[in-house]
């Protein structure tokens, strides 16, 4: 069984005292694969250096996080063009709008959201959306930018809300779009309403995640992440479905390497 993570922030400092050990734990576990979105330029170097430690297991994006974009922001929009310049990344990501924490640069994460949307379709890659209080808000970018778009550009417009955690109405929205549904830990979660608008959604649109170090899954909700716990979001799933593990592993990871690309 194979499973890639499509979203994990293994390069973070949670994970500097055992990240081997860690990521050993992921091969028991199935998983092979796994795509690290940036967050900006206080780890970009990092996330970098543990991509080449482990060529063929981790995969960078390159992007500005919704919540980095503050005084300065510029100067890092700068440095992400740089990087998408200077190689290729599996995504410009995570990217998108964060209105949970601080509203103080609402017009600057519009800014910034559009402008690296266009860097991925001038570099024909997949965006990783971040949306986090802002669903409603991210997908109207999306839409906008999709009409915008010439025939030929708007075919390159592709890629997934991570950790969605939305509606059926806006789960359908970002289906037509042609964008994939990030699943995670909060799958796992009693009360999070997230299993019911699941059962409604085709497995074909679905990719897994864990956005280690971060929202864990039961049994460990509250805990440090990882990347192994992938296994309870993919055994939730199952469930829902009335499905194999092995199944679910097999359906996400045809659709993660549709979106990224046999990695």
């Amino acid at each position: 069984m194979q499973i890639i993570d499509t979203h994990s922030h293994i390069y973070v400092t949670e994970f500097a005292d055992d990240r081997e050990a860690m990521l050993k734990r992921a091969g028991i576990e199935g998983v092979d694969k796994i795509l690290m979105p940036a967050i900006d330029s206080t780890t970009h170097e990092e996330m970098i250096r543990i991509e080449n430690l482990n060529r063929g297991q981790c995969f960078s994006m390159m992007g500005l996080h919704p919540c980095s974009v503050k005084d300065g922001f510029r100067e890092e929009l700068s440095l992400v063009k740089k990087y998408l310049s200077e190689r290729k990344f599996i995504a410009v990501g995570e990217i998108g709008l964060d209105f949970y924490w601080d509203k103080t640069f609402v017009t600057e994460q519009f800014e910034a959201f559009r402008l690296q949307i266009n860097w991925a379709l001038d570099h024909d890659i997949p965006i990783v959306i971040h949306s986090r209080n802002a669903m409603d808000e991210c997908i109207e970018v999306v839409r906008e930018t999709q009409n915008a778009c010439p025939p030929d550009r708007r075919e390159k417009l592709k890629g997934v809300f991570h950790c969605f955690s939305g509606t059926p109405e806006q789960a359908n929205a970002i289906i037509d779009f042609g964008f994939y549904l990030g699943i995670g830990g909060v799958l796992t979660y009693k009360n999070s309403g997230l299993d019911k608008v699941i059962e409604q959604i085709d497995m074909k649109h679905i990719v897994l995640e864990t956005d280690a170090p971060y929202l864990s899954p039961v049994p460990f909700r509250g805990k440090r992440n990882e990347v192994g716990y992938i296994k309870y979001v993919a055994q939730k799933l199952a469930g829902i479905k009335k499905i194999t593990v092995e199944e679910i592993a097999d359906i996400t990871t045809a659709n993660a390497e549709a979106l990224f690309g046999k990695l």
